[in-house]
């Protein structure tokens, strides 16, 4: 089978390899959609530390079940499924107790050393796959793990009817964050980012106010357009300095700040004393979990809008150009369509 593997920095080649075979447990899925993440391209820019290439990436995948191994009951060959692409141990402590992302022994495809979805098959445990409804599309079904990320995102921050939320970073996971806390009954919801492009396709998407914050200090757009005091709730979904540190500033006391955007060495905006007196809620969210099926369904009924945020779709064989245009500033979402 086709594999496209990242062989060096900033260098993604097509290559064969061996196509494999189901488990005990496993089905072997025909990959055809995979959504293209920060993560993958931040690995094709800048290389992956201590883990020799190839490395294949992809963790954003869907397809069509094709073979099923022993064991396996409530997944038959011919479901268009969406793959959760982390196998996690099933033993430890965090597993028993249904937070099974948190596993210290969690084998995540395109996260080194274990590959992704960028091949032609993958075998995957069946309890893993979700078969997808026949009105949601195999796109679709590939956003499920982005979109599982922002539902995971709005829980940690409980994000309910009414709350006032602000979100920093346009990209996908932002977008569709957005998204979940709309469909929550959120409101307002303010959008910040410094491309307009994505604030004009958020504000497409039902967002209440989208704030440049090349143009505007985005905690001053809160007390203006929302309330002097902050909003209820920050969801940090760029990982960009500067948007982490605007948190604290755009939050009300007693508020909530999530942060799920990844910075690079970037510290906490709030000294403990800061956080004692405003008494903000300071929480991570990492990953997601069991969240799959909520989320086929929110796009299933149309609460949870996907497609709207893919920017481009391309062909397995022009991989490596659709990863240098899903690293353009512009760029929300690139789809990488495996099989035809």
């Amino acid at each position: 089978m086709r594999a496209c593997q990242l062989t060096d920095v900033g260098e993604l080649t097509v290559a064969e390899r061996d196509r494999p075979a189901p488990d005990s447990g496993e089905v072997l899925v025909r990959i055809d959609r995979v959504g293209i993440c920060g993560s993958d391209l931040h690995y094709y820019e800048h290389g992956v530390d201590a883990v020799d290439f190839p490395l294949v990436l992809g963790h954003e995948p869907a397809g069509t079940v094709v073979e099923v191994g022993a064991d396996v009951t409530g997944v038959t060959s011919g479901d268009r499924v969406a793959v959760e692409p982390g196998r996690s141990c099933g033993e430890c402590a965090y597993c028993a107790e249904g937070e099974y992302h948190l596993c210290p022994e969690m084998a995540y495809m395109s996260s080194p050393p274990v590959d992704g979805a960028l091949v032609e098959y993958v075998a995957w445990p069946a309890d893993l796959v979700y078969p997808l409804p026949d009105d949601v599309s195999l796109r679709e079904g590939a956003l499920a793990e982005p979109l599982s990320v922002a539902v995971h995102a709005c829980d940690r921050g409980d994000v309910g009817a009414g709350d006032s939320v602000l979100v920093t970073g346009g990209g996908p996971i932002g977008q569709l964050v957005a998204t979940v806390a709309l469909a929550r009954g959120a409101e307002p919801v303010v959008l910040t980012d410094v491309v307009a492009g994505k604030l004009d396709l958020a504000t497409d998407r039902g967002v209440d106010h989208a704030v440049d914050a090349t143009e505007r200090d985005p905690a001053a757009a809160v007390r203006e357009r929302v309330d002097p005091r902050g909003v209820d709730v920050v969801i940090e979904s760029s990982g960009a300095p500067a948007a982490v540190a605007s948190t604290t500033d755009a939050v009300r006391r007693g508020g909530t700040i999530v942060f799920v955007g990844m910075p690079d060495g970037t510290g906490l905006p709030v000294d403990v004393v800061e956080s004692i007196e405003g008494e903000y809620d300071l929480r991570g969210s990492y990953r997601f979990a069991g969240t799959y099926p909520e989320a086929i369904r929110g796009i299933a009924d149309g609460r949870y809008d996907v497609d709207g945020v893919v920017s481009f779709e391309a062909a397995f064989d022009d991989t490596p150009a659709a990863f240098e245009r899903a690293a353009a500033p512009e760029s929300v979402k690139g789809v990488v369509r495996v099989h035809e």
